[in-house]
This record gives C-alpha cells, structure tokens and sequence, in this order.
C-alpha cells in the first residue's frame, strides 16, 4: 500500500486573500472562471479555474504578502481513508491527528488530510465527497 496508489494528480493550488473580491476579479481578468463559491464558518472560499488548474483561495486567515506565499497544493484524493493510513505507514510527516472534513465545499464536502514536505511544504489529499 503506498499514498501514490489514492491519488490521480493535482486538484488545486490554495493561496489566502487579503481581500476575496480583488482576488476574484484579478483571476477572472486572467481569463479564470469561478467553478465555485462556498462558506466556511464566516469566511468564504472560491475555487477559480482555467483549464485543468484550480486556484482555490480564501479569506480569515493570514496573508505573507510576500513572494512564496501560496499555502498548499492539494492533490486529487480517490480514497482519503486508505491514503491517510497509506501516508502514516510510510513514515511520512503527516500534520494531521485525523482527516479534516469541510461539509460546506461542493455538493457533499470534502475529507482531507496533510502531509509536510522536505522544505517544509504543506500537501493537502483532498478528496471531494460525491
């Protein structure tokens, strides 16, 4: 069992926003539609796309407002339980106790987990409840 058996690619790249609305306009002046708009708790979350790449970005959390500010890259998780486990034997630098859930995203949620990277990247499985 390896984490690379769970996973078809990357599902989205996570950036925070110092100001939702700027950030949609700008990326939509790039040609970017908005694939989605959705709360969590107070704040917003949009998804916006082109082409096969998904900037997913977000308001309520802090921004670096500085060169290397993106926050994740997610990877498209086909079964989140199985790569959770998968990831922990391993022996990778999983940052979660349990897999995180978001039921707001999408129709029905999302589940998903982070791992830390060598250079102290975080990557999201993230896997879209159907």
């Amino acid at each position: 069992m390896a984490l690379n058996d769970y996973f078809t690619g990357l599902q989205h790249v996570g950036i925070p926003s110092k100001d939702l609305d700027v950030t949609i306009d700008f990326y939509k002046s790039l040609g970017f539609e908005q694939a989605g708009l959705f709360h969590n708790g107070e704040n917003r979350c949009a998804f916006m796309k082109f082409g096969n790449l998904i900037v997913e970005t977000w308001e309520g959390d802090p921004v670096a407002m500085k060169n290397g500010a993106i926050n994740h890259i997610s990877m498209n998780c086909t079964d989140v339980d199985k790569a959770f486990a998968a990831a922990k034997e391993q022996g990778l630098n999983v940052l979660d106790d349990e897999i995180q859930s978001i039921p707001s995203f999408w129709d029905n949620g999302i589940r998903f987990f982070n791992i830390q990277g060598p250079n102290h990247e975080t990557i999201e499985f993230c896997q879209i409840v159907k």
